[in-house]
């Protein structure tokens, strides 16, 4: 099933079958590992993140269930983290070579690409416990998917149109607030939090791309390009902090001042270019988007029903007219 939700089904239903859809994905992939079970992990924790956004949009009248499938599902994907963290160290150093601005920085950053490559194998090597961890995984996935019959919400459209103002407004405030505190100071912490806003923002406009199709897609595409900057410049704060706990890795002296300057040069230009796509990403205000999307949400879900209830009304009516003739 597409990662959407469809405003003509009941909500409560749609809302099980995308998130059992997504659960029973990763359980595949852990069990089946179509490309290793590196690859299983990644494209696992894709799925781990989109659930967490989706839990999202129920809080407003789901509070316990949403906090309790969060944890689990964030617990979860800690346990299968530390290969793909390290891999994506090692991604990281040749997306920086890509942009290098001298021969010299170009083989600097082949040095790191050597450490942290080694890297990622010695810890490759030593986490035996992979394929327990990737079983258990899938059992929690499983207890998850079972889970999800404790969900009992109100499918009114109109309850379930305010339902996701509710979630869409306070999701758009802690975007602002992220874009605030980034504007304020160059803090990475600041920069991550915008990032998971802009992830989140992204995974909701395809949750509810149903309800205006063009102009949800438009915009996911910017949400995305936001996304793709940010992940780009938190990679890089995640290896700056590897480069200064662990020097010794990456070489000499004159090697480690390469790599740094390298870092913070693209980081620089990635920051400046993530906060202008986050103001035109964010621009609309929390009370304006959110209402905007209860009113179509509410529409298209009216409309819906209204044309079910007409079809059956005119199947119903064809019926007793046959009866009527044969008798």
């Amino acid at each position: 099933m597409a990662y959407r939700l469809r405003p003509a089904k009941p909500f409560t239903a749609e809302f099980r079958s995308v998130a059992e859809s997504q659960l029973s994905h990763a359980i595949r992939l852990l069990e089946e590992q179509p490309d290793g079970p590196h690859e299983a992990v990644h494209d696992a924790r894709k799925r781990f993140k989109r659930l967490r956004a989706l839990y999202r949009l129920v809080q407003p009248d789901a509070k316990e269930f949403r906090r309790r499938e969060n944890d689990r599902i964030r617990e979860m994907a800690k346990t299968l983290s530390a290969v793909r963290d390290a891999t994506a160290l090692v991604e990281t150093v040749n997306y920086l070579a890509e942009h290098a601005g001298s021969p010299e920085e170009m083989a600097a950053l082949a040095v790191a690409s050597k450490a942290l490559t080694e890297r990622r194998d010695r810890i490759a090597s030593e986490e035996h416990d992979l394929p327990a961890k990737m079983a258990a995984a899938a059992k929690t996935c499983r207890e998850a998917i079972a889970a999800l019959q404790d969900l009992d919400l109100d499918d009114n459209p109109h309850r379930t149109a305010k339902r996701l103002a509710k979630a869409w407004k306070k999701q758009r405030l802690k975007a602002h607030g992220a874009l605030a505190a980034c504007e304020a100071h160059a803090d990475a912490e600041a920069y991550h939090e915008l990032r998971k806003c802009g992830q989140t923002y992204w995974m909701h406009l395809s949750l509810a791309g149903g309800i205006w199709p063009s102009a949800m897609l438009a915009k996911q595409r910017e949400a995305k390009e936001l996304v793709d900057l940010l992940g780009h410049e938190h990679d890089l704060s995640v290896l700056t902090g590897l480069v200064n706990e662990n020097p010794e890795l990456f070489g000499d002296g004159d090697t480690l001042a390469l790599i740094l300057g390298a870092i913070i040069a693209r980081q620089q230009t990635l920051r400046h270019e993530a906060l202008e796509k986050a103001r035109e990403v964010f621009a609309d205000g929390a009370d304006a988007e959110s209402g905007f999307v209860a009113l179509l949400w509410e529409k298209a879900a009216t409309a819906s029903r209204r044309k079910q209830k007409a079809g059956a009304y005119k199947a119903n009516g064809k019926a007793d007219k046959e009866t009527a003739l044969r008798g």
